[in-house]
């Protein structure tokens, strides 16, 4: 009878235990294997270039990009750079002047377009830069640019201004339209816009590798933040950067979302070389 009643209440515990063990994230290798950020950081630490594939509104993506950045900054201090899809190229003089203290935060998001979730996500960021002066890139496309190349084709760029086209990638720029990055995304507009949909969005990945090359040297880690479908799958950014140097040691974190975040989904299997794995209840850090 004793041991009968001592195994229902070690039942209970383990029963308990099961039920509160959420995790709020499980890194995979791309191959589904369960892995750490120990391991995670210790790649990073060999590559060139590493490619943070975020879900926008993800806190734990924003927190980790924090954590690791701050890492990799002690390990490689001044040799880091840092560069964002959330900040247009056509606004680094006015983040330079921000960085470099010149301006004001108020003047700053007076002058530069930020997205809404700025101040909770991107500006931790930014400040690391500041603090520990390091460059950080403005990478993407001019929005406006990316538009017209939606709405009119890229020979729509011929017209702008001179100056204007340094804040683009080289253009007209090679595209590969079988890329499973634009592929599905002419195949969701059902055709809608034609190929110019998908090219657009190519011009963004074509001119955030640019500036990501065009601001990297030999012995130094450039950690770029994107959206995850910027680099999911190796393609998309790291196609662009692969076309000019295939050499480069590219590291891809991917994120991914899921009821049940204990297994990897097979579907994002090889979206990344890390992939951080949340639960899909997760809280968003804006609407």
């Amino acid at each position: 009878m004793k041991k009968i009643l001592f195994i229902i209440p070690a039942l209970l515990l383990m029963n308990f235990a099961v039920t509160i063990d959420k995790q709020p994230y499980v890194l995979f290798t791309g191959k589904g294997v369960k892995t750490n950020y120990d391991q995670l950081l210790a790649e990073a630490k060999k590559a060139d270039i590493i490619l943070f594939g975020e879900l926008h509104d993800n806190p734990i993506c924003h927190w980790l990009q924090r954590e690791l950045t701050e890492d990799m900054f002690a390990e490689k201090k001044s040799n880091l750079v840092l560069g964002a899809e959330m900040f247009e190229a056509d606004d680094q003089i006015a983040l330079n002047e921000y960085l470099a203290g010149k301006v004001s935060e108020k003047t700053m998001k007076d002058e530069v377009k930020l997205w809404t979730n700025f101040s909770t996500d991107y500006k931790p960021l930014l400040d690391i830069a500041k603090t520990n002066k390091l460059k950080f890139v403005a990478c993407n496309i001019p929005r406006r640019y990316a538009n017209m190349v939606y709405s009119r084709g890229e020979k729509a760029l011929d017209s702008i201004d001179v100056e204007a086209k340094k804040w683009i990638a080289p253009y007209p720029i090679k595209y590969d339209s079988t890329l499973k990055c634009y592929k599905e995304i002419f195949e969701n507009a059902g055709g809608h816009g034609g190929q110019n949909l998908p090219k657009s969005q190519a011009y963004k990945d074509a001119t955030m590798a640019h500036f990501i090359l065009k601001n990297w040297t030999k012995g130094k880690v450039f950690i770029h933040y994107n959206g995850a479908y910027h680099s999911n799958y190796h393609q998309a950014i790291e196609w662009y950067l692969k076309q000019q140097n295939p050499d480069l040691k590219i590291m891809v974190i991917s994120s991914n979302e899921q009821k049940d975040n204990s297994t990897l989904d097979e579907k994002v299997m090889d979206s990344g070389d890390f992939i951080i794995c949340t639960p899909s209840t997760l809280t968003k850090t804006y609407k």
